[in-house]
């Protein structure tokens, strides 16, 4: 009998994952498995978005702001003297620099000028991200309280210093799944710089699904060989025959999950079935051939090497023109502690050209009215040196810069404004939460009603604490 009651539960439970029912069920059963077995959240999204897509360009390690985007002429003139206690403050340091028995002013590595009819102040390191400064929204008022680098990474794409998190684009691809059929809505691609520095290690878990169904998992495409491990079926597998496999795998899959109403089967048989058609559609995203001369004039030469940050960039715009919600690409290299003229220099070189190419691209192609283009760090950097003068500079999370352009964000313009050290937040500070909560408003998602029911609690990407929507750099 108690073997029937148990078999009597899981028919009843399989059942109601198969119709409304399972909708009618929904305070009894598991979230996830209804999220599952029925897709993305029903009325999202909750108002009409501004941008159909993400393009999140992330430069792990730490870009220096001051040396980029936020000038300061006290640096120059007192460049060499001790900053003063009264801007520290009681500030908490890395163990790198606690120590030290000075903390001398560093002034900026390279020149700044003015860009674009908006005059924006941009350092000559970033010459192509200067021709679109009417076309960026550069926010100087960046914080976190995150000071090294894991739980920094870890903070600004998961919304916790914790891992374990979901990542901002299996957030996304939850609430908005993907339109297109034949490829993940959430894809990631690594790169690394060029300088002697290799950076941080970069862990999957960065864009993990964590409690959401791990269908929302991000997927990485490999830099060489096939894009995606195992994708093409082995020596004399045809089409036909894969097909037939899957088919009956799906079956056995789908008895087993009638037996337990496991809803990572229903999630499994998802995975196959994308598989199947990414066999087709992920070679013929990475085959540039189709691309003219005048694109990797754009792009860079480098764009024709895989692996490479430019290269990356160009699939993302291949990616948004065939409608994936969320692309990634994460480049390292960004942490100069030490030789920072060279290092500094190496990554900008990397990154500078590709990052303006694929803006300029997407906005030629009329893409990027609908596409919001993100670009920056877990952190800033120092005002003052770590070690000898201008030898390098250390984590700094009070304030520091990142810029945003397309899919209703305001271009040309400036948002926030840090002290005249670039050490503190002086006017309009933006946490990591409040930018995450403007990239789902545009989206067209209200960070505070889009929420997953976990361990007791309504869990959202901007955590349990207060974010607001950065108003002031939208349309």
């Amino acid at each position: 009998m108690q073997q029937l009651a148990s078999a009597s539960r899981r028919t009843f439970i399989s059942r109601a994952f198969g119709g409304v029912g399972g909708l009618a069920l929904g305070s009894m059963l598991d979230q996830s498995a209804i999220a599952s077995a029925m897709g993305t959240p029903a009325g999202l999204p909750h108002f009409p978005p501004t941008a159909k897509r993400v393009i999140y360009l992330f430069m792990s390690g730490g870009p220096s702001h001051i040396d980029l985007f936020d000038y300061k002429p006290v640096l120059e003139q007192k460049h060499g003297e001790e900053l003063p206690p009264s801007v520290r403050g009681d500030q908490r340091l890395t163990g790198m620099t606690a120590g030290q028995k000075g903390f001398p002013v560093c002034g900026p590595i390279g020149n700044f000028a003015r860009h674009g009819e908006c005059e924006t102040w941009i350092s000559d390191l970033l010459p192509h991200t200067s021709k679109i400064a009417d076309d960026i929204a550069i926010v100087r008022s960046m914080n976190t309280e995150a000071i090294n680098h894991d739980p920094g990474i870890t903070y600004i794409n998961t919304g916790s210093q914790i891992p374990g998190q979901p990542s901002a684009g299996a957030w996304a691809s939850y609430g908005l799944g993907s339109e297109n059929q034949n490829m993940p809505a959430y894809v990631v691609l690594l790169s690394q710089g060029n300088g002697k520095n290799p950076g941080q290690p970069i862990f999957s878990r960065l864009w993990g699904s964590g409690f959401l169904p791990s269908s929302h998992q991000g997927v990485m495409l490999r830099s060489s060989g096939d894009p995606v491990l195992y994708l093409n079926d082995p020596a004399g597998i045809t089409r036909e025959n894969r097909r037939e496999q899957l088919d009956d795998l799906a079956a056995l899959n789908r008895l087993k999950f009638q037996t337990s109403g496991d809803p990572e089967i229903e999630t499994r048989i998802s995975q196959y079935e994308m598989a199947f058609r990414m066999q087709a559609a992920a070679p013929e995203i990475a085959d540039l051939s189709d691309e003219p001369a005048h694109t990797f004039e754009m792009y860079g030469e480098d764009a024709r090497q895989p692996g490479t940050y430019a290269f990356n960039c160009l699939m993302a715009r291949r990616m948004a023109e065939r409608d994936v919600r969320f692309i990634q690409l994460f480049h390292r290299g960004w942490d100069q502690h030490v030789s920072l003229q060279p290092h500094l220099r190496a990554q900008c070189l990397d990154t500078d050209r590709a990052s303006a190419a694929l803006v300029t691209d997407l906005k030629n192609r009329g893409l990027l009215d609908d596409t919001l283009v993100i670009w920056g760090g877990e952190f800033g950097r120092t005002a003052y040196s770590q070690g000898a003068l201008g030898s390098g500079r250390d984590h700094h999370g009070r304030c520091f810069s990142t810029w945003m352009a397309g899919g209703g964000i305001q271009g040309g313009i400036s948002h926030g404004q840090t002290d005249e050290f670039a050490y503190n937040i002086a006017e309009d500070g933006v946490h990591i939460r409040d930018l995450n909560a403007t990239m789902l408003h545009c989206l067209g998602i209200d960070h505070e009603r889009f929420t997953y029911r976990f361990q007791g609690l309504d869990q959202k990407l901007t955590g349990v604490e207060h974010a607001r929507v950065v108003k002031e750099v939208l349309i």
